[in-house]
């Protein structure tokens, strides 16, 4: 986002809407196919889409099989062109439609590219199935025969025709798009491999595609694996209504997916034309190919190929100046899929990662317990499940995880209580060390105020509690020959919240290092639900899930934690989202706080429901940019040097670790300038 532009848009922030269409279509009519064509243009342009998608020969339809050999058909399909071309000259969108078109004595099977009257170019078809229903050579011929590069179409001199074609917005640079026709895809190396090295970034197949039972799965897989591989959006849209059903159905099937994931999809076996739009993320996908060094590796070993592509400079009218938010959803936990079952599925998994490799650290030092400080509050709570899990895998009774709570001044009674009966309910060897009188004489042996009796609750007063906590662990880990469990996780070391080296920081392995906050609540959720502890452990479980999160290192009054974590660094739900945008993609802050916007502006927008209705929070973006701050900050200016010698933890998620031998590796006395300037682009207020 450049300064001045509308922060409310999608297309200021390197989104574009993209749109496929299936239209309605008459075999053999030209006419009426290009005026439901027409009418799906403005519809896509209505909606701000800026490129639009059309089935294989929509103009003629697929189906007309001997009578693409008629010279009355081909006409009118030229006809029908001329009416689509003129119609566009009003409409502020690409469209890529599909047609019969004979170039020199041959005859093809087209995609052409059009905007506002020209013609950008002409792809013809590369691959030409002739097995079991498919008879397409018996009418067409494949790309490769062609022996022109431009040809003449529609009044229009030198248009670029050829597989090989990329078509470059101007307006804006991340968006190239490249077209294959159908059967394209199917074949073990499709051109878009190829097109993709070249620097393409959506892929577009105008396909027919019958249906038969299952083939719409197998789609889904085809369309997955090749926007994943190739790092790209790819668009699809398949024959619908009005084709011929003399030997074979249709169903209409329209897909779009950014790199594996499905954005949006038609619903299939529809009697009506359909058009799906969705937001294309292309500096998402920039981004990937960067991180992704082996993707130029690639491009290096097919240079050969890579070389046969040739540009197309086209000019696209962006709406940048409205307010144009996504109508694609963007989850407002990244980390924990929306889906109950994949949800559950996502927790069971990142389970086992975490006890994995627990399990392998205890089996190569030849050591049989661990030692883990429990406080009765969330990271403890997850890191003592995970030990528990450990032992039981490797035939050790869960009595060699040695659970320690370790009372001090500020301890509640709530969390106290938790922490017994759930080191009670996990039958770990539970005992209770309270910290107060050692603390209390670290305090007087450097002569703190409180040893006084002064009630100065400063920096000092929080860490010598900590540091008094984290030195029990380690000489009780040193008297039974144990191994110390870390519990702190990684949205508290992307925040710098830890206690450096003598506090919660330190640990000999920390299961939970990679595993953020609103992650670690749906795994202990999804044990409690799942029961796997029992009725009394569950119980307990969704009891600390409702305490709120607390270091507890200074007195309150009452039964209840006296600290809130979060009104110091901000929401746990907000700093996650944050991080995983700003981790696991780089994005810049304005780009990650209109991500923000689009998820929690709206109090309803992406909630799921098991989740309390006190939780589903909304924010302004005033409140999203404040919090933002507070990130930025601490995440480049004053934590790195934390995370630089964190102990060892097994990565669990694609989201990224901050491991210095894993995926993060930053200088520790950076600053957070270029962030915070940029962050003043964001508006303070609607």
């Amino acid at each position: 986002m450049r300064p001045g532009e509308n922060f409310f848009n999608l297309y200021n922030h390197d989104f574009a809407r993209v749109a496929v269409a299936t239209a309605g279509v008459q075999v053999a009519d030209p006419a009426f196919n290009a005026g439901q064509t027409i009418a799906l243009m403005r519809e896509a342009a209505a909606r701000r889409a800026v490129l639009v998608l059309f089935p294989e020969l929509g103009l003629s339809a697929y189906s007309c099989e001997d009578l693409f050999q008629q010279r009355a058909l081909l006409d009118a399909c030229l006809d029908a062109l001329g009416s689509v071309l003129e119609a566009s000259r009003s409409l502020p969108l690409i469209a890529v439609v599909g047609m019969p078109l004979q170039v020199g004595h041959l005859l093809y099977n087209c995609a052409v590219v059009l905007s506002r009257g020209r013609i950008l170019g002409v792809v013809p078809k590369t691959y030409l199935p002739n097995y079991r229903e498919f008879y397409e050579m018996r009418q067409f011929s494949p790309a490769d025969t062609a022996t022109r590069e431009a040809i003449d179409l529609a009044g229009q001199r030198d248009v670029p025709f050829g597989n090989r074609l990329l078509f470059q917005v101007e307006e804006q640079p991340l968006l190239t798009f490249h077209v294959e026709v159908c059967e394209d895809l199917w074949v073990p190396v499709p051109p878009s491999s190829y097109a993709a090295l070249a620097g393409a970034t959506v892929l577009l197949n105008l396909s027919a595609s019958n249906i038969t039972v299952a083939k719409a799965d197998y789609r889904h897989q085809l369309v997955a694996s090749q926007s994943a591989r190739c790092l790209a959006a790819y668009l699809y849209s398949a024959a619908g209504p009005g084709e011929s059903t003399t030997d074979l159905a249709w169903d209409g099937h329209a897909l779009i997916y950014e790199d594996g994931t499905l954005v949006a999809e038609s619903k299939r076996f529809s009697y009506e034309p359909q058009l799906i739009c969705s937001e294309i993320d292309l500096e998402r996908l920039s981004q990937e190919r960067m991180r992704q060094t082996s993707f130029a590796q690639s491009a290096l070993r097919e240079q050969a190929q890579v070389r046969g592509f040739r540009a197309i400079r086209v000019s696209a009218e962006l709406p940048r100046r409205e307010r144009l938010l996504p109508e694609r959803r963007w989850e407002r936990f990244p980390y924990v899929p929306s889906d109950p079952t994949k949800r559950d599925q996502r927790c069971a998994e990142v389970y086992q990662i975490q006890v994995q490799g627990l399990v392998k650290r205890l089996q190569a030092t030849g050591i049989q317990r661990v030692v883990i400080g429990v406080s009765g509050g969330l990271d403890s709570t997850h890191a003592l499940l995970v030990c528990a899990q450990a032992m039981d895998l490797l035939g050790y009774p869960r009595s060699h995880v040695l659970g320690y709570t370790m009372p001090g001044f500020a301890t509640s009674a709530r969390t106290l209580d938790q922490a017994r009966r759930l080191m009670q309910a996990i039958k770990c060897e539970a005992r209770e060390l309270d910290i107060r009188a050692s603390a209390t004489q670290m305090l007087r042996d450097i002569g703190h105020p409180y040893a006084e009796g002064k009630p100065v609750y400063d920096v000092t007063f929080e860490n010598v509690q900590a540091g008094e906590r984290t030195s029990h662990l380690f000489r009780l880990a040193n008297l039974h020959d144990a191994l110390v469990v870390g519990t702190g996780d990684l949205s508290e070391l992307a925040l710098g919240w830890c206690t450096y080296g003598v506090g919660d920081h330190m640990s000999h392995y920390a299961v939970n290092a990679s595993v953020p906050k609103t992650l670690i609540q749906h795994v202990v959720r999804w044990v409690a639900q799942t029961g796997q502890l029992g009725a009394e452990a569950s119980e307990t479980l969704l009891q600390i899930l409702e305490t709120g999160i607390s270091p507890e290192l200074v007195p309150g009054d009452g039964d209840e934690p006296g600290q809130d974590t979060e009104a110091v660094i901000g929401p746990y739900e907000l700093q996650d989202f944050n991080l995983y945008y700003t981790l696991r993609f780089g994005f810049p802050p304005t780009r990650v706080a209109f991500l923000a916007y689009c998820a929690w502006h709206d109090r309803e927008r992406g909630t799921w429901p098991d989740i309390p209705p006190d939780r589903r929070y909304q924010y302004d973006v005033g409140q999203i940019k404040a919090h933002l701050h507070t990130f930025l900050h601490r995440f480049f200016k004053l934590s790195q040097f934390k995370r630089s010698c964190i102990p060892n933890a097994p990565k669990v998620g694609s989201g990224g670790s901050l491991s210095p031998r894993g995926d993060y590796r930053a200088p520790s006395d950076s600053e957070a300038t270029a962030w915070l300037a940029q962050l003043e682009r964001v508006p303070d207020r609607e």
